[in-house]
């Protein structure tokens, strides 16, 4: 499994970001591993569409590509809570991290500090 951080779909759906070749090659070198994100981080992702009165194709976008969402639980609250103050994270980023650690998943993200966070938690990261 594979813990996708919400830079990495945007930047995929995004033809203009700068990371978007990158993104793409990076879903599609997945090697058919279910990709899953956290309701915080898929939220995060259809905003832009929201914004631009297309959030059914971004939707249907991340349909395309297999992104599951994963439930963090009723727990989350708290151990997001407790990941931000033991890691200084955002909370978007820990979401992530929390989505990676429940699920026994790598994280796919081009921010660095999560990167590093997650490396040292014993996290496999790609970039």
């Amino acid at each position: 499994m594979i813990a996708l951080d919400a830079c990495v779909l945007i930047a995929h759906l995004d033809s203009s970001d700068a990371h978007h070749a990158t993104a793409t090659e990076l879903l599609a070198d997945t090697g058919g591993r279910q990709l899953i994100a956290s309701p915080i981080t898929i939220a995060e992702v259809l905003v832009g569409p929201a914004r631009a009165g297309q959030l059914d194709r971004g939707m249907n976008a991340l349909r395309q590509l297999g992104v599951d969402a994963v439930d963090l639980g009723a727990d989350a609250p708290w151990q997001l809570a407790t990941l931000r103050a033991a890691t200084g994270l955002r909370l978007p980023d820990c979401c992530v991290l929390l989505t990676a650690e429940a699920s026994a998943a790598e994280i796919a993200t081009f921010d660095e500090r999560l990167r590093v966070v997650a490396q040292g938690r014993g996290i496999a990261v790609r970039a």
